[in-house]
């Protein structure tokens, strides 16, 4: 252990975006067909990734939502809010693929600033439970290079 180095993700300020994501075994231009709607990023089994490795899973992302609020649920509720009408088709989606949906946040939190709060709201919670979408919160903490811990 005496041999790690520090890693720092620099940020000049507290951030977040959101997005959904499908992930599974499926063809992701068949999903855009479907809900009417193109994802920012996709990928098919068998892609290769920038390591030069081949995603051995499907990916289908939309919704990016990067106009940070402290209260992130307002973000969460951006991101969705085409979807409130899609519903049946992504329970269709999930019974004819083999999927799994997740709505991803994303925090990067500047160690000397105020936390985001990351509760979603009923209306977030609703549309998971009615999807059987995941909620994934990846937390990420900024710190300059000449901190110590004081």
């Amino acid at each position: 252990m005496k041999n790690l180095e520090k890693i720092y993700y620099h940020s000049q300020h507290t951030n977040c975006y959101t997005y959904f994501c499908i992930t599974g075994d499926f063809n992701p231009e068949i999903i855009s067909k479907l809900l009417h709607l193109k994802p920012y990023k996709s990928w098919k089994i068998g892609d290769i990734r920038s390591d030069g490795t081949k995603y051995d899973f499907a990916s289908w992302q939309f919704g990016i939502c990067e106009d940070y609020d402290v209260i992130v649920d307002k973000q969460m509720k951006r991101t969705i809010t085409l979807f409130l009408s899609k519903i049946d088709i992504l329970k269709e989606i999930k019974r004819k693929f083999s999927v799994s949906f997740t709505l991803e946040i994303v925090p990067t939190v500047r160690f000397d600033q105020m936390a985001p709060c990351l509760a979603p709201s009923m209306e977030v919670m609703q549309f998971c439970c009615d999807t059987g979408t995941e909620i994934d919160i990846d937390l990420y903490v900024s710190c300059p290079d000449d901190f110590e811990g004081k």
